[in-house]
């Protein structure tokens, strides 16, 4: 199994369809306070329809609550930052059952904290670079990586 890391997420609905996209996939989601929604939310229960139950969530304090309560070290080679600071793309590397794909809030990305304790990881999806196109949406970024994991994976598990 793979595991999607939502740094401070913002949006309601793109966390729901994230949702989604991992109970379909089989992914873990990692909710990293602070969220910019309360987690019954409308909103978000909408976007992720009748896929909450169906999903594998765990939500945490803040990011060292999350490093700690799944044994990630400063440099662990299982976590990937996908960020538009990313010096190569997500398809310079093999993703093992297991990686963590980390990505920041909508608004901010994430911090430089988390940036610099894992410099050799950090991956970025290709785009046009224009002044108004600064990054894809939350939760299209997500099925992105996620589909290439499990590309990777040989989509085991699923049909």
């Amino acid at each position: 199994m793979f595991n999607i890391v939502l740094y401070q997420p913002q949006i309601p609905q793109n966390t729901g369809n994230i949702v989604r996209t991992a109970a379909v996939s089989g992914l873990k989601l990692h909710l990293i306070r602070p969220l910019g929604f309360f987690i019954d939310d409308k909103s978000l229960k909408r976007a992720g329809l009748d896929y909450w139950d169906e999903a594998d969530i765990s939500v945490y304090d803040n990011f060292d609550d999350f490093m700690a309560k799944n044994s990630i070290t400063e440099g662990d080679e299982r976590v990937y930052l996908i960020t538009t600071k990313g010096s190569r793309t997500y398809t310079d590397f093999k993703f093992k059952e297991g990686d963590y794909f980390i990505f920041g809030s909508e608004d901010k990305g994430l911090d430089e904290y988390v940036h610099d304790l894992f410099p050799s990881h950090r991956l970025r999806i290709p785009m046009r670079d224009t002044e108004h196109a600064r990054c894809l949406n939350l939760s299209n970024s997500v099925a992105i990586i996620t589909y290439e994991a499990l590309r990777q994976a040989g989509f085991t598990e699923l049909v």
